[in-house]
């Protein structure tokens, strides 16, 4: 008994009420598993609606249809397409089609499925390490980020997102973001 040190026993261990012998898999919501060609599928007939030019019937689609249940290759595939619908709406019809949505059955969790997006493709689109490979030292003892070459685009694609962003608290309020960051389930 003389060689055991007391301060070294974990005591949360012993205890069951303690949150460290709580089940954490009981708070991730149960999901669906789905194959990446099943969201390449659906994909396709939300690009197909696109070219037709229903902006509205496209992203209804995509966002009533999130794969929660894909693998990472499978969640990436749907994010570009979701991006695409975003930026193929003018900016000028983002609140009315955000009203609708948002008036329709089920309209608050389209809309924040489109928030989880929003936020998904916002940290697809800025990396921080190619930000920090790209800090110049000023003469003014000012660092400026900037880009060279090849990631000219990542700034119309955050510019769109932010206006979605903006409109979108607007409509749904900031509930909406409340809600999406503690959602477990992940787009």
């Amino acid at each position: 008994m003389a060689n055991i040190n007391w301060r070294t026993i974990n005591i949360d261990a012993l205890d069951p009420d303690s949150p460290a012998n709580f089940d954490l898999s009981s708070l991730t919501p149960a999901v669906e598993p789905i194959s990446t060609a099943d969201v390449q599928n659906t994909a396709q007939q939300i690009r197909q609606l696109l070219r037709g030019g229903d902006n509205e019937g496209a992203l209804q689609g995509a966002l009533e249809s999130a794969p929660y249940g894909a693998d990472d290759k499978g969640k990436e595939a749907y994010l570009a397409i979701v991006l695409e619908v975003l930026q193929s709406i003018r900016q000028a019809e983002i609140a009315q089609l955000l009203n609708r949505i948002y008036s329709a059955p089920g309209g608050t969790e389209a809309l924040d499925v489109l928030m989880k997006y929003i936020y998904k493709g916002m940290a697809q689109a800025a990396p921080a390490s190619s930000a920090r490979n790209n800090i110049t030292p000023q003469a003014t003892g000012f660092s400026q980020v900037h880009s060279r070459g090849g990631g000219e685009g990542g700034g119309q694609a955050m510019s769109v997102l932010l206006s979605w962003h903006e409109k979108l608290v607007e409509v749904a309020g900031p509930g909406s973001i409340v809600r999406v960051m503690t959602d477990r389930r992940t787009v």
